[in-house]
């Protein structure tokens, strides 16, 4: 449906003005508030609750966090709560807040993640505590602000908005928190299928992770996968002198070094066919990324263009294809070496794969490979995985999506067939079989999981309108002149 109905050559139909002027308004009343001291003190309040996953304190400031925070501010959007704590033992917790405005009406679902990684105090620049948010021109400083507390307050803030200016969402809203995603999301899948007739919906958004750049506003659709794993070469109790027994005793980290050099070579570039993707990179991948383009900013290592696969363009290489990584190695001590072979060697890689990259035996498959190579002696265990998936870049929704933050900020955005981190996104995506859209509101120089975190200021602006104006976008009925959320459910 066109915006206007032209009446003769000029007019336009007051029915589509009064609605973009609404739309307009609450635009602009997002603004306002994203530059008030209400919003701060909100985002003040959040970061004080020190969430981390992985501590016993953080677990009971957790469990404050999910009553004293997200469960009041569910309520206040009309939402039934549900509160799973530590479900079935997994040591991750859930809450589901509902808000149904009616059964003929779609759903969207959202999500966002309560936990952080640990505050590093002590770490942080100009003596910071990481609990307590502080202000610095563009940079507001604070453990969480970015992963994940401010871009879900962003979002539930947005939700206010729309809804106290339009007196309803126009859309059945779900929106599912859980307390363990920075220690591999525990139990998440399992959950989802458990309660998959409560989080069933029509579509997922959720806002993590970063923007392309700060200045570019993103959307992106699924996220790459990531499997870490052990190589050790055991070979003696002890070290044995390199002048007596070199030549005669196999050196583990020679062995080592050799054996990664067979998976990938000194220039990044994989060198097992298994290790990659199938089928190459889709042409609707490739297509969604032709205008791409990978750039730094401060804070951010200056790129080196001759690594990995060079046939690539640099955001085909982050964002379609796979890298492996050495994270760690050791062998003997490097900080004070003596003239000896060492006893052992160990090393932990990663693997970033896409999908279309078969990788449920890929213990099985580095085994073999090491074989063929003579490298019997090299032991292989896995010890992380998370999976790939993403939604196809042609999915309708994307385009619905990209149009709306279009109209919000005038700028056509970013669209990344997936990021290159990871996220539990195959859980939206494959279990419960959902479109699923990422909009994050925070960049990549952030510095999320290290001392310093943050996020800037206008970025929180500006999400905040392009948050506004999707949902405001999602509710909107026929008569307006915006795509809705019921005709692209329809229609599909």
């Amino acid at each position: 449906m066109a915006w206007f109905t032209l009446l003769g050559s000029t007019n336009i139909h007051p029915l589509a003005v009064r609605k973009n002027t609404l739309r307009t308004d609450i635009l602009n009343k997002a603004a306002l508030h994203a530059d008030s001291d209400d919003f701060f003190q909100d985002l003040t309040r959040l970061i004080s609750y020190p969430t981390e996953s992985s501590t016993e304190r953080g677990r009971l400031a957790l469990s404050a966090y999910l009553g004293e925070v997200l469960t009041p501010a569910l309520e206040a959007l009309g939402a039934a709560v549900a509160r799973y704590d530590n479900w079935r033992g997994s040591g991750n917790s859930f809450l589901i807040g509902t808000r149904c405005e009616g059964e003929s009406l779609p759903t969207l679902l959202l999500y966002g993640h309560a936990d952080v990684v640990p505050g590093q105090s002590g770490q942080w620049a100009a003596a910071r505590d990481p609990w307590v948010l502080d202000a610095d021109g563009d940079y507001w400083y604070g453990r969480g602000i970015a992963d994940n507390k401010g871009q879900h307050w962003i979002n539930l803030t947005a939700l206010r908005l729309v809804l106290e200016e339009r007196g309803h969402l126009g859309f059945n809203l779900k929106f599912l928190f859980e307390c363990g995603e920075e220690i591999g999301s525990p139990s998440l899948d399992e959950f989802a299928a458990a309660h998959a007739e409560e989080l069933a919906a029509d579509v997922f958004l959720a806002s993590d992770g970063p923007r392309l750049a700060a200045d570019t506003p993103t959307l992106f659709l699924g996220n790459r996968g990531g499997i870490g794993f052990e190589l050790a070469v055991d070979l003696r109790a002890g070290d044995y002198h390199s002048g007596n027994w070199g030549g005669l005793l196999r050196n583990p980290a020679t062995t080592l070094a050799a054996a990664i050099g067979s998976l990938v070579d000194g220039h990044g570039r994989i060198q097992l066919s298994e290790l990659l993707p199938a089928e190459g990179i889709p042409r609707s991948v490739r297509d969604a990324l032709a205008n791409v383009k990978v750039v730094t900013e401060e804070h951010d290592p200056d790129l080196d263009e001759d690594w990995a696969d060079t046939s690539l363009t640099a955001a085909e290489r982050v964002y379609g294809a796979n890298t492996l990584e050495v994270l760690a190695m050791s062998a003997g001590n490097t900080a004070d070496p003596v003239n000896a072979i060492p006893g052992a060697a160990r090393a932990v890689l990663q693997l970033r794969y896409v999908v279309g990259t078969h990788v449920d035996d890929i213990e099985s498959t580095l085994r073999s490979h090491l074989d063929s190579c003579g490298f019997p002696m090299v032991s292989v265990r896995t010890l992380t995985r998370y999976e790939a998936s993403r939604t196809d870049p042609t999915n309708p929704w994307v385009g619905w999506a990209s149009d709306s933050i279009q109209r919000t900020t005038g700028t056509t955005p970013a669209i990344l067939p997936n990021f290159g981190g990871s996220l539990p996104n195959s859980v939206f995506e494959s279990t419960l079989g959902l479109p699923t859209i990422w909009v994050p509101h925070s960049y990549p120089g952030c510095l999320q999981h290290s001392p310093n975190e943050h996020m800037l200021a206008r970025v929180a602006r500006e999400g905040l309108r392009i948050a506004a104006g999707l949902f405001f976008d999602l509710g909107a009925p026929r008569d307006s002149g915006v795509p809705s959320l019921r005709d692209l459910v329809e229609s599909a």
